[in-house]
């Protein structure tokens, strides 16, 4: 009987994992993202920003914003602002999207990254250990901007989520009971945080570097980037290589994909984009953002509309 039950729980398992497959209209590619809708990734997303963000705040580990924003925020906003200009070409709803970009006070980590919703980092170890351009700046922010175009991030989310359930039904079937359960819970949400698959690298280096050409960076920048990050090595290897693997023929591919994209970057660099201001605004208490028409490259705000009063 427990035998039948293990069988059970296992199909259904399965099932779940094949009922959450979708289409990435990007790329193509099926995707468990089903068991995560859109809005919940993108506002479970920005929950743990928020707090993420106001833990390293009370550390004073934030550059703080307005008047005082330091050269390096002021740079990688302005990098970034020109970068999703391009990336909601690829996704017209990203441009409704709250975009944020911080940078974190911490000289040993070389990392970044964009969750759902284009919520973004990055670390001052970038800086202060691999003396970027801004061409390697772009190709490191183009390549996190996609992984949240590509619904990567959701992606991960269904996983976890499909673990949880699975997790659930093999701990009655076998009688772990809810504390065994709970802890193979934990073991999904730690395991957000393994490197990512090498599909979802490619697809994310792939539109990374349309994105950075298109908006005026050399996509060559990312092949130097990472020939950067491999140089510093044994104990000073970047975290970002330990999130975001790095198979033996990413520089050729990388190269190759530049080489296609070089008319596109010297379109734009001969004719740059007007600037748009995409990351870090602040909506007054009367406005809201909505989703732009299907082709739209700007961000639009409309005011809310006013509340009726009743007689």
């Amino acid at each position: 009987m427990r035998a039948m039950k293990i069988g059970f729980a296992a199909c259904l398992i399965a099932a779940l994992g094949l009922a959450g497959c979708t289409t990435n209209p990007i790329t193509g590619r099926s995707q468990l993202t089903g068991l995560v809708s859109e809005g919940e990734a993108i506002q479970g997303s920005a929950k743990a920003y928020q707090q993420m963000m106001a833990d390293l705040d009370k550390k004073q580990k934030l550059d703080k914003g307005g008047e005082s924003e330091s050269a390096r925020a002021q740079q990688v906003q302005r990098i970034t602002d020109r970068l999703i200009a391009q990336a909601i070409k690829f996704r017209p709803n990203a441009a409704s999207w709250r975009w944020e970009v911080r940078v974190i006070n911490d000289p040993k980590t070389v990392n970044a990254f964009c969750m759902a919703g284009g919520k973004m980092a990055i670390y001052t170890g970038m800086w202060e250990q691999l003396k970027p351009t801004d061409d390697e700046l772009a190709a490191v922010m183009g390549h996190e901007i996609s992984h949240a175009l590509l619904d990567h991030t959701r992606e991960r989310m269904s996983v976890a989520q499909a673990s949880n359930v699975g997790v659930q039904i093999l701990a009655a079937a076998t009688g772990v009971g809810n504390l065994g359960g709970q802890l193979m819970q934990n073991a999904a949400v730690v395991a957000i945080g393994l490197p990512n698959s090498r599909e979802s690298e490619a697809e994310a280096d792939a539109v990374g570097v349309q994105l950075a050409a298109r908006a005026g960076y050399d996509p060559h920048a990312a092949v130097t980037l990472w020939e950067k990050m491999g140089k510093l090595g044994g104990s000073r290897s970047p975290e970002f290589l330990s999130t975001h693997p790095s198979p033996e023929n990413r520089a050729a591919k990388l190269k190759e994909m530049a080489a296609k994209l070089e008319p596109d970057y010297q379109a734009a660099k001969s004719h740059p984009p007007v600037a748009q201001r995409y990351v870090n605004l602040k909506l007054g208490s009367n406005e809201r953002v909505v989703e732009p028409p299907l082709g739209a490259n700007e961000r639009v705000v409309k005011p809310a509309p006013a509340p009726t009063s009743s007689n």
